[in-house]
């Protein structure tokens, strides 16, 4: 699995964000992941954070943008890394630090995903 097929999930990930389109939002998950958003819930599966983000960009996220910065990609084996990324939503300016594990089955996806905002920030 190469690094720019890891940076592409977020790119798409950013791209579904921008269009308020949660199911674009949700394609870079893996059918079965496990999900935790910045307030702690447990989210089992993309179809709960397709939802989930249906939700987000229909109220408080709505005509909001994501910028997203890879940062860490760590393999841990040929199918698997781990990688850390970190994105601020606009216009507002909240930031969050998120810790993925991406698997290669067929294609790359987001197999878990955990979301928290950094101790001081917004």
């Amino acid at each position: 699995m190469s690094d720019e097929q890891i940076r592409d999930l977020w790119r798409t990930m950013t791209l579904g964000w921008a269009e308020g389109d949660a199911s674009l939002f949700a394609s870079v998950f893996a059918e079965d992941v496990d999900f935790v958003t910045v307030r702690g819930e447990e989210l089992s599966g993309r179809e709960a954070v397709e939802a989930g983000h249906s939700r987000l960009f229909a109220t408080a996220y709505r005509d909001t943008t994501l910028r997203a910065t890879v940062g860490l990609i760590r393999p841990l084996s040929p199918g698997l890394s781990l990688v850390h990324a970190t994105s601020t939503i606009a216009p507002m300016g909240a930031t969050t630090h998120a810790q993925a594990v991406v698997r290669l089955n067929g294609s790359a996806s987001i197999a878990a995903f955990h979301n928290m905002i950094p101790k001081g920030a917004s």
